[in-house]
């Protein structure tokens, strides 16, 4: 039997879930000033213009800890749970895609719903 440690439906959505706190808190505390193709969250959306820019810089800061903070949490499934083979590895990953895909809907709907009026 193994470690809690080494199960991978415990450390891939843990693991991941701290790298996005981590990665929000520092967008948050180092936003990319300018509309740029290297930092940041970069979509056509969020980057038609400086104010929605920064407005999308900070949403997803924030949303990015507080979905990675789920992701970690949703990682002590590991602790009840192990299941057998590879099972876990695709339970983490699927994880990992449904948190990054609630990310990019919340941001972009945040996104629309503030700058409804513009086209």
């Amino acid at each position: 039997m193994s470690t809690t440690f080494d199960n991978p439906l415990f450390l891939i959505p843990v693991m991941t879930g701290v790298i996005f706190m981590v990665a929000g808190i520092i967008m948050l505390k180092f936003p990319p000033k300018n509309i740029n193709s290297l930092y940041g969250y970069r979509t056509k959306n969020s980057m038609k213009n400086n104010e929605r820019w920064s407005f999308a810089q900070k949403y997803s800061a924030f949303e990015m800890i507080k979905l990675g903070g789920l992701l970690a949490i949703c990682g002590c499934l590991g602790f009840f749970f192990e299941p057998a083979g590879n099972i876990g590895v695709f339970i983490g990953l699927g994880l990992i895609v449904i948190t990054s895909v609630i990310l990019f809907l919340r941001v972009e709907n945040a996104i629309k719903m503030k700058f409804i009026k513009e086209k």
